[in-house]
């Protein structure tokens, strides 16, 4: 059997507490080591709520395949150079570094190194993996445009490309912002008790990422858990369509058909196995299988535990790289464009980045 992934997290916040959870869940595939934070009244919370131990530096760390950066923004490129520069992998957080420059500057410094992974987990979704099994299948042809309302910024522009297979390249961005009343019944922290709506703000843009493929980008503010704005994504190909979980696509001459990607959950009514998702199918084809069946994981947590595991073949020389740092990296300076058109109503020309070469 083959050992548990080892890795420390960087940072006691709540990004960081998703690591330690899956660790604490699954034993016999991730093992958190300790936890990184800088202050004795933060590291004794450390040891009694998340029940790990906790470290002072980085230079306590030690006996890790990788170690997990889940730091505030500013902070996170230097984290991550001074662990390439100990010469541990590293898997950070999203976005790698907080602006354009910062990008630039640690790709300069660790991007030939090839030991920097970005934690982008949006696309280890069961649902998003089952849409780019549908994409890779050739059932919807070419695909040639994104539609996506669900997530922000980098997240939105990491699943855009991955549906489009689009490298880090140039790009055009317009965007505007619009408020309107919106209610906003929950949080993160739960049920909010609101009970007027207030001026939310969305961002519609568009992005065109060269060579006829293009992504239409739409989100409100709290749209992660404010019940009151579903999830929407549209993927469009030469032969069809995805919506949401209806594929649509041309089979033969007068022939079109619309199939649903099924979910299999157990726990249902009568079902007595337990609330856990065990498969995504297409017309009786499973399109992506749950390798962490019987943790009982939303979906949320499925995708950073298949990030985790992807992780874990790569350090190990078993897979390829999960989501090396140049996608991070352009992830983060399309979303960073889509900022700067809302704000000033310009087109925002996207340059090729020095990793785009990578």
């Amino acid at each position: 059997m083959t050992a548990p992934l080892a890795y420390a997290v960087v940072g006691s916040g709540w990004r960081g507490e998703f690591f330690v959870r899956m660790a604490r869940l699954m034993p016999d595939r991730f093992r958190c080591t300790g936890v990184v934070t800088r202050s004795d009244e933060r590291a004794e919370w450390v040891r009694r709520t998340w029940g790990v131990p906790a470290l002072r530096s980085l230079d306590e760390i030690d006996g890790v395949d990788v170690v997990v950066v889940a730091t505030p923004w500013p902070v996170t490129p230097v984290t991550i150079r001074a662990l390439v520069d100990r010469e541990i992998p590293v898997l950070a957080e999203t976005p790698p570094a907080p602006d354009a420059a910062g990008l630039v500057k640690l790709w300069h410094h660790v991007g030939s190194t090839e030991l920097v992974q970005v934690a982008e987990h949006s696309v280890f979704m069961p649902a998003h993996a089952a849409r780019e099994a549908v994409v890779d299948s050739g059932l919807i042809g070419e695909p040639t445009s994104v539609q996506v309302s669900s997530t922000h910024l980098y997240h939105a522009m990491g699943l855009v490309r991955r549906l489009l297979g689009v490298a880090p390249g140039p790009a055009v961005v317009r965007a505007s912002a619009f408020t309107a009343p919106l209610l906003d019944p929950r949080n993160r922290d739960g049920w909010t008790g609101a009970e007027w709506p207030v001026g939310a703000r969305t961002v519609l843009a568009t992005v065109d990422l060269g060579e006829n493929r293009s992504a239409l980008y739409d989100f409100t503010d709290n749209q992660w858990h404010n019940p009151l704005r579903a999830n929407r994504i549209v993927v469009r190909g030469s032969l069809g369509e995805i919506v949401d979980d209806q594929v649509t696509r041309w089979a033969e001459e007068r022939t079109v058909l619309t199939s649903p990607i099924v979910r299999r959950q157990s726990g249902i009514e009568q079902n007595l196995d337990g609330w856990d998702t065990e498969h995504l199918s297409l017309d009786g084809q499973v399109l992506w299988r749950n390798p962490f069946e019987g943790a009982r994981l939303a979906d949320d947590d499925l995708a950073v535990a298949g990030l985790l595991a992807a992780t874990a073949e790569w350090v190990h020389g078993t897979g390829p790289a999960p989501y090396p740092l140049a996608e991070g990296c352009q992830d983060h300076l399309l979303g960073l464009a889509i900022e700067e058109s809302a704000r000033t109503g310009e087109p925002v020309q996207v340059p090729a980045a020095p990793w785009a070469t990578a």
